[in-house]
């Protein structure tokens, strides 16, 4: 299933990209404009979850709740704070481009809308950093 949503999402944005070389003042323009949106859209959503879902450990394994109860907490990979950290960088680059370019009141509209993505971030790089060594 990973692989399938893998695939399939770089078809998505191949389409995206190819829809956009024709967007134009025109009706056909317009669809292909929103094509170009849609399926950038799904086909990022589908990369990400590929990219980011984790292989379910086998049932054998986890057969029991005990059983699950008795591994002590996995330890944090260094991708927790890398993904953190950049995430946090790149949001604090569009805001600031998005303050300069547009001003206060549209870096305010941007924040909010990247609210998800800060938090997210911040969850990431709080976990790593209280996770034991």
């Amino acid at each position: 299933m990973r692989w399938l949503a893998l695939v399939i999402g770089i078809l998505l944005v191949a389409v995206a990209f190819t829809a956009g070389t024709r967007v134009s003042d025109t009706r056909e323009g317009l669809i292909a404009e929103v094509v170009t949106l849609l399926a950038g859209m799904a086909g990022v959503i589908l990369l990400i979850s590929a990219l980011s879902l984790m292989r379910s450990p086998s049932a054998a394994a986890t057969s029991t709740p005990a059983a699950r109860a008795a591994q002590p907490p996995r330890r944090r990979s260094r991708n927790d704070i890398w993904l953190g950290t950049g995430g946090i960088a790149l949001a604090i680059v569009l805001l600031a481009g998005l303050a300069v370019s547009a001003g206060f009141w549209w870096s305010v509209a941007g924040l909010v809308l990247l609210l998800p993505m800060i938090l997210g971030s911040l969850y990431l790089c709080v976990r790593f950093l209280r996770a034991n060594p």
